[in-house]
């Protein structure tokens, strides 16, 4: 008789899944320092899953290690990283969109729509309700991480995944990430629009001004660190 796989889930699982979710849910501020020692009594666990859960943290740049003093949450950006992120994605994704735009499949309309009509329904509450704001990330960064993966380009695909470490940290320690929900679902449309009528060249377009308008949107709110 075949042995029944185990559908236990690890312990170290368990504990970067416990941990994130308190970054996410702002638990955690900017540069607190994480002892592995309060976190395993915190945790009720031994020292080797929260040392196996930091190190999967750091890699997403939520968390970053000091040689000699351990973990510590991540700094929140400064004003001069955030410019640079969204001129990043500006350089970026509209080449990812007009990558994807080449490649378009019904699934994959599909597959957005949803994305964009989850960010309708947040887009009025986004702004004022955590758990709003919340499902308005995660439908906001599923639109453009589709676009990425449609893009079949690996090496774009990756550049772009490596930039989620740092948008990550910026929605976190900043308000500023709430400024464009109620214009992020009308953009997201439109794009969604250009590319059911095949114009990748406008879809990437769209994008630009999506993100040009973004940055600029961003920028005009100060600082809450």
């Amino acid at each position: 008789m075949a042995r029944q796989r185990s559908t236990r889930q690890p312990v170290a699982d368990r504990m970067y899944e416990a941990l994130l979710s308190q970054l996410l849910s702002g638990q955690r501020a900017p540069s607190e320092v994480l002892s592995i020692d309060g976190l395993c009594r915190e945790l009720d666990v031994s020292q080797t899953p929260i040392r196996e859960a930091l190190a999967r943290l750091e890699h997403t740049g939520l968390v970053r290690r000091e040689a000699l003093r351990g973990y510590r949450v991540a700094d929140a950006l400064t004003d001069g990283e955030v410019a640079k992120l969204l001129d990043a994605r500006i350089v970026l994704e509209p080449a990812l969109t007009r990558e994807a735009g080449l490649r378009v499949t019904p699934e994959f309309l599909d597959e957005l729509q949803s994305t964009v009509d989850d960010l309708d329904e947040v887009a009025e509450s986004a702004d004022i309700e955590s758990i709003g704001f919340e499902h308005y990330w995660n439908s906001d960064y599923a639109f453009h991480r589709k676009l990425a993966a449609q893009s079949d380009n690996m090496f774009l695909e990756q550049a772009f995944v490596a930039l989620d470490g740092p948008m990550q940290r910026f929605r976190l320690f900043t308000k500023r990430g709430r400024t464009g929900v109620t214009h992020a679902a009308a953009d997201h449309r439109e794009i969604l629009d250009a590319l059911g009528r095949r114009d990748a060249d406008g879809a990437a377009g769209l994008m630009h001004s999506h993100l040009i308008a973004a940055k600029s949107r961003v920028l005009s709110v100060p600082s809450s660190r």
